[in-house]
């Protein structure tokens, strides 16, 4: 069965981007729940080697387009790609860089909007220099 992501917006929604949708309806298809990604290698020694990290961007525009690229290679060993994405949570160790997250996520996912949840941390687990994770789920057919 073929699934269809239909992205819900309010009927007097106001005529302006937004990075999300305020909600997704979803017909058919797989679930495919993505593991917390961030800019850091998908695989990496546990516990944790400080020196398999040295190698990420310091920046948050950096650190957003290499944790998008592992969330994609993750989405397409599964028969996904970020149009299938319904919903993602971003969680950030800095908020003031939710506009520079926002323009990178654009890049990414185009007019495909998934809901999503943005959440300031005091920092994530897998590196203190990691500045963004996202978990991610899609519908794949």
């Amino acid at each position: 069965m073929a699934h269809v992501i239909t992205h819900i917006h309010w009927p007097d929604a106001p005529p302006m981007w937004m990075p999300y949708a305020p909600a997704i309806k979803v017909t058919g298809g797989s679930m495919i729940f993505c593991a917390g990604v961030t800019a850091a290698p998908v695989y990496h020694h546990h516990p944790h080697r400080p020196a398999e990290f040295d190698a990420m961007p310091r920046d948050m525009a950096g650190q957003a387009r290499a944790a998008l690229e592992n969330l994609k290679r993750g989405l397409t060993a599964a028969g996904g790609n970020f149009a299938n994405i319904v919903t993602a949570t971003r969680f950030v160790t800095d908020l003031a860089d939710q506009d520079v997250l926002n323009r990178v996520w654009a890049e990414y996912f185009g007019d495909n909007k998934p809901a999503t949840t943005t959440v300031q941390v005091v920092a994530l687990a897998t590196d203190p220099r990691c500045l963004i994770e996202i978990n991610a789920v899609a519908v794949v057919d």
